[in-house]
């Protein structure tokens, strides 16, 4: 099943929506995390072409993993960790699909990284070896974890680089029916095919995140863990469309403009 957030043609509010084909039903916010997700009686309904979305969660926090795939890691020089190196990103940073990426006259080189994303369900702290971490999972999308590459090489941490406004667009929608353990990721620019991975040969899988990140912090239903970009990344520039699409899930698109 596939959720996505809009603005309301009836009440001009933000919604939550199941799409069915090419139509949307509206839902009840306290339904998205709930096990009901059956659109209400007398739910609104809009095709979902044309659609204005909005991200497809609001999320208390964004956790990422850096160089969860070994080629990745190679092509900036890096060595591989021995354990999942996380870094934040500001929720503030979000986009939805079709909104446009700014690119900040501070920096020269701003890049795209197209990522799976996890989305929280329910409330997840310290899940134990014998709990299956993705009991916890409402569903998948896809994120863009825009980088500004020079300023977090001189920066050294990764916050500034990481957290400019619009740096995260997520979306389409969330898929809860998606198999994270071996999807496709792939990021194209102008059509053009940047970065191309499976999840499968990621260095942490998915479940092995969410165990991780849940002794560390507690995750809370709407937080995001985006669980790193494949080998490829490179430059973005005024009037680019960055598109990541994720199997299963469906394609982010991005137009891209001078700040």
């Amino acid at each position: 099943m596939k959720i996505c957030r809009f603005i309301s043609e009836v009440t001009d509010q933000p919604t939550f929506g199941v799409v069915s084909n090419d139509t949307v039903f509206a839902l009840r916010d306290d339904q998205v995390f709930s096990n009901d997700l059956t659109p209400p009686r007398g739910a609104e309904s809009v095709s979902f072409k044309g659609l204005r979305l909005l991200p497809p969660i609001t999320p208390s926090k964004i956790v990422c993993v850096g160089r969860n795939y070994r080629e990745h890691a190679e092509e900036l020089g890096n060595p591989m960790p021995a354990e999942p190196l996380l870094f934040m990103k500001a929720p503030s940073a979000m986009i939805g699909d079709g909104e446009a990426i700014g690119l900040p006259s501070i920096s020269q080189r701003v890049e795209h990284e197209g990522e799976l994303a996890v989305v929280i369900g329910r409330t997840c702290r310290r899940v134990s070896d014998a709990d299956n971490p993705l009991g916890y999972v409402l569903g998948y999308t896809c994120l863009n974890d825009v980088t500004a590459r020079d300023l977090q090489k001189k920066d050294v941490q990764f916050t500034r680089a990481k957290s400019f406004d619009t740096f995260c667009p997520v979306g389409p929608v969330i898929e809860t029916e998606l198999d994270p353990l071996d999807a496709q990721v792939e990021t194209r620019v102008n059509g053009e095919v940047r970065q191309r991975g499976r999840t499968s040969v990621m260095a942490f899988p998915v479940p092995y995140l969410i165990r991780y990140v849940s002794h560390i912090m507690t995750l809370l239903p709407g937080d995001v863990i985006s669980t790193g970009t494949p080998a490829g990344v490179g430059p973005l520039a005024d009037g680019d469309l960055c598109e990541v699409e994720v199997e299963g899930v469906g394609t982010l698109r991005n137009p891209v403009r001078a700040a």
